[in-house]
C-alpha cells in the first residue's frame, strides 16, 4: 500500500496556505516536482517524502492525527478504528500466521487502540509506518483480558517463561482459553512490562505485587486476530508516513511515561509486599 501523498500534499498546502511554488523552495526542490507528485504523474521519492512530512510536522502539522479523527468519523455502524505499526510496510494480506509465536499470545496479526502507542512501538525504525485499520467485530467471538493473573500467566507462557509448567493443568486451560476465540483484546506488555511479569515467574514477586505493578504502566489495549474469519473483517484503510520528527517526538513520550510508570512500580511493589500468592504457591 502507497502513502496518500498527493493529497497530503494537497492538505498540507491547503492548511498552511501557500502555493506550490512556496512549498517547493522550503522543501528545496523545483515546483515542477511537486507539480507532478501532487497530479500523480511522477511517484515521489523517498528524499522527497520525507522533507514533505517532516516539515509539515515541525510546523505543528499533525496530518497523521487529523486524517485519524476524519476516518474515526466515517466508520461504519458498530466499525472501529485501530492501529498498526510496522517496521516497514505490510506486503499482501493480512495473515493470523505470520507473526512470531513469541508474542504475548502467540501468532496473530496484532493491532492497538492508540495511534501514538502503534507509533511509539516502531519508532527506533528508519523505514516504519503507521496504518489505520478498519475493524467489524460483529459476528466474532472475543477473548477479553484484564491486568490479572490470566492475563500475567497467559503472556508468560506464549513468551516461553512458563516451559516448566507447559503440561500443568491449569496452564493447559488458560492456553486452551486463549485459543477458543477469532480475537483477543488485552493490555498491551512491551519488554519492560514482560520484565516485572518475568520477576513473578522466577518467584521475586507474588502475584498481587505483579498485577499492581503493571497497572502501573499501562499501555493500552492490543487487538490480537487469531481466526481467518476475524482477519477477513480488518480492513487496512491507509498507509501513514512517520518522518523523523514525528518518530522522535513519540519515542519522548514513550520514554517520559516509562519513567514516570518505573516510579509507580517501585512504590506499587513496596506498597503490595505480601499480599497474594507467589508462583509456586499457584501451580503447586
Amino acid at each position: 500500500m502507497l502513502y496518500n501523498f498527493s493529497e497530503d500534499l494537497k492538505s498540507i498546502r491547503d492548511i498552511l496556505g501557500i502555493s506550490q511554488g512556496e512549498l517547493a523552495a522550503e522543501l528545496g526542490v523545483q515546483q515542477i516536482t511537486l507539480s507532478r507528485s501532487e497530479n500523480r504523474q511522477t511517484s515521489p521519492n523517498e528524499k522527497l517524502i520525507e522533507a514533505l512530512y517532516d516539515y509539515a510536522f515541525k510546523k505543528n502539522i499533525r496530518i497523521n492525527r487529523l486524517k485519524e479523527m476524519l476516518w474515526q468519523e466515517n466508520l461504519s455502524k458498530d466499525h472501529m478504528l485501530l492501529f498498526h505499526g510496522a517496521k516497514s510496510e505490510i506486503q499482501g494480506a493480512i495473515d493470523v500466521k505470520y507473526g512470531r509465536v513469541n508474542n504475548d499470545f502467540g501468532q496473530g496479526f496484532y493491532a492497538g487502540s492508540s495511534y501514538e502507542q502503534a507509533v511509539s512501538f516502531v519508532s527506533g525504525f528508519d523505514k516504519s509506518s503507521a496504518y489505520l485499520i478498519d475493524f467489524n467485530p460483529v459476528g466474532l467471538k472475543a477473548k477479553k483480558y484484564t491486568v490479572n493473573q490470566e492475563w500475567m500467566m497467559t503472556i508468560a507462557y506464549y513468551r516461553g517463561t512458563l516451559d516448566e509448567y507447559k503440561e500443568h493443568p491449569l496452564i493447559k486451560d488458560l492456553i486452551s482459553k486463549s485459543r477458543k476465540c477469532d480475537y483477543i483484546i488485552a493490555p498491551i506488555a512491551d519488554n519492560r512490562m514482560f520484565q516485572i511479569i518475568n520477576s513473578f515467574i522466577e518467584g521475586e514477586i507474588t502475584d498481587e505485587q505483579c498485577k499492581h505493578c503493571l497497572a502501573a504502566t499501562n499501555l493500552g489495549n492490543q487487538y490480537v486476530f487469531i481466526s481467518e474469519k476475524s482477519s477477513a473483517q480488518v480492513k487496512l484503510l491507509e498507509r501513514c508516513y512517520v518522518s523523523a520528527s514525528e518518530r522522535d517526538f513519540y519515542k519522548s513520550i514513550r520514554d517520559n511515561d516509562a519513567k514516570m510508570g518505573d516510579d509507580k512500580v517501585k512504590l506499587a511493589r513496596r506498597t503490595y509486599r505480601g499480599q497474594g500468592k507467589y508462583i509456586d504457591e499457584i501451580l503447586h
